[in-house]
Parts: structure tokens; C-alpha cells; sequence
């Protein structure tokens, strides 16, 4: 069970902030069900209400600092995802982004960026899909990543090519 004051991942809504645990005072809430209340993190003033033992939806602690540093290097030796079939591969971006997992967000992170570069390269437009995923991606994961890091949202990415980019550096000097 998580506490107030803990940052959490839920679903969709990416990162939030339980603010309370406790029955609610709603009509129609049942008078015996405990309920986290949480707050996006991305969304000034909003609430999200969802039973303590919720088992549809994903809810999960916010990885640790280790654990974000860890992603972070290792970022890239992740594969991308090469889904030649459109519909596939939407369907794909959807289902990792239902897993709320840090791991499948930097895939579709990789991959769209990767084909927003070669689109542009062969003078393509890039798809809205696309666009949207990777938005979708880069603000689920960025958000996990600024309170894992204890930095601000807008920090991360720039703080990712950083580090990525001394470790690379670091590698060649030994070698």
C-alpha cells in the first residue's frame, strides 16, 4: 500500500502524487472501500480517485534513483522497434504505453525518433502518429525520470544527452 506523499506511476496518468488514502465521501462510493487520491503530476489541479485494490490499472512506485541513472546508460544498447506494418505498430506503441514500463518507453522513444530522422532525410513529412506516441512516450518517461533524479520535467532530456554523450566520451578515451 502506498503512503501519502509517495510519487507513483497509474496508468495512463503517468507519475502522480497520492495525497490521500481513505474512504470517500462521494455519493454512490462504497462506505468500506479504501481509495487512493492522487495528483498528476503533469496536470495543475487534477484528482484521480481509484480503489486501493485496484486490479485493473497499473500502479506502481516510482523507479529509484539507481535504477533511473541505470536506464539512463543503458539507453543505448536498448533495441528499437521495427514494425514495418503501420497499424502494428500503433497497436504496439499502445500496449507499451499500458504498461507503464521505462523500458518499453525509451523503445518508442528510440524508434520514433529514429524514423522522424529518416522520413525528414527522404524529404517525408512525419506521421501524426508518430508525433503523438513519441509526445506520449517522452512525457511518461521524462516525468518518472524528474522525480526519480529529483529534477525538473523540462531538465531530463538535456540531462539524458549529457550523460549519454560523457559515458560515450568516456568509453573512447579508454579505448
Amino acid at each position: 500500500m502506498f503512503h501519502v506523499g509517495e510519487f507513483v506511476v497509474y496508468g495512463s496518468q503517468g507519475v502522480c502524487k497520492v495525497t490521500d488514502v481513505g474512504c470517500l465521501n462521494l455519493p454512490g462510493a462504497p462506505d468500506d472501500r479504501l481509495y487512493y487520491t492522487l495528483e498528476p503530476c503533469h496536470i495543475l489541479g487534477g484528482k484521480v480517485f481509484t480503489p486501493v485494490d485496484n486490479q485493473k490499472a497499473i500502479i506502481r512506485p516510482v523507479i529509484s534513483k539507481d535504477e533511473a541513472i541505470a536506464l539512463i546508460d543503458d539507453m543505448t544498447d536498448i533495441e528499437t522497434l521495427w514494425v514495418p506494418d503501420e497499424r502494428k505498430r500503433e497497436s504496439y506503441y499502445k500496449d507499451a504505453l499500458r504498461k507503464c514500463d521505462c523500458l518499453e518507453l525509451v523503445k518508442i522513444i528510440k524508434t520514433t525518433y529514429l524514423r522522424k530522422q529518416s522520413r525528414v532525410a527522404a524529404g517525408k513529412k512525419v506521421t501524426t502518429g508518430d508525433e503523438k506516441y513519441l509526445h506520449l512516450a517522452e512525457s511518461n518517461l521524462y516525468g518518472e525520470l524528474a522525480v526519480a533524479l529529483d529534477m525538473e520535467q523540462e531538465q531530463v532530456k538535456q540531462f539524458i544527452i549529457d550523460r549519454i554523450k560523457g559515458t560515450q566520451e568516456s568509453v573512447a578515451e579508454i579505448n
